[in-house]
């Protein structure tokens, strides 16, 4: 067995949580998690006259790199 099909092998042993996280560091995409929670920011925000999600996305990485 070649180590790529060993390391797709114990990828699809991982529980789905923990395969998301795999799938987050290794795209360094958002959590689908917080994508969700950004969009119910801006739905609330967008009653009260708020900021846009997409004004939060271009700086969410500096906001949580500091």
């Amino acid at each position: 067995m070649t180590k790529l099909a060993e390391i797709q092998e114990a990828i699809q042993q991982l529980p789905p949580h923990e395969r998301q996280e795999l799938l987050h560091w290794l795209t360094d995409e958002e959590p689908v998690e917080m994508l969700a929670a950004i969009d119910e920011a801006d739905r609330s925000y967008a009653a009260e006259g708020g900021v846009a999600s997409e004004d939060v996305r271009r700086k969410l990485k500096t906001w949580l790199t500091g």
